[in-house]
């Protein structure tokens, strides 16, 4: 068996997810914004738009899930 980083999960049409953050990953969210504007040379972005990007590259980057994915 693969070893993915996350557990099961229940298999249901896609919705719009609402998430609430802990304060301490917001701050983060808010503080990667900034940087990755200066190295970008692009305003700040809503540090709400990096989720997407983040869970995809968690899962693009998941070994496991690749390994898996390919068996």
């Amino acid at each position: 068996m693969a070893k993915l980083k996350l557990g099961p999960i229940v298999e249901d049409k896609p919705v719009k997810v609402s998430v609430e953050l802990p304060a301490p990953l917001h701050r983060d969210l808010v503080t990667y914004a900034e940087i990755l504007a200066r190295e970008t040379s692009q305003p700040v972005a809503d540090p709400v738009k990096l989720v997407v990007p983040m869970l995809e590259r968690f899962i693009a980057t998941d070994r496991g899930f690749a390994k898996a994915r390919r068996g």
